[in-house]
């Protein structure tokens, strides 16, 4: 599952200041997407959209109380 990968490369993200480097400059999830996958990450249109979702929950979470 794509889902792992999507965690390992926040987790390498958050430790390397060279991939922040790397990938910073990713203008959309497409591209975001290719320059993972070019370092090794298997990340899909579908990991991106449900880490987005999941996020959106938990803001509105803390917004609630």
């Amino acid at each position: 599952m794509s889902w792992s990968e999507l965690e390992r490369l926040v987790d390498d993200v958050e430790a390397d200041s060279a991939l922040q480097r790397a990938l910073k400059h990713c203008r959309s999830r497409k591209e975001l997407i290719l320059a993972a996958r070019r370092l090794g990450y298997r990340i899909t249109r579908i990991d991106l959209q449900r880490a987005w979702r999941e996020e959106q929950r938990e803001q509105e979470q803390e917004a609630q109380g």
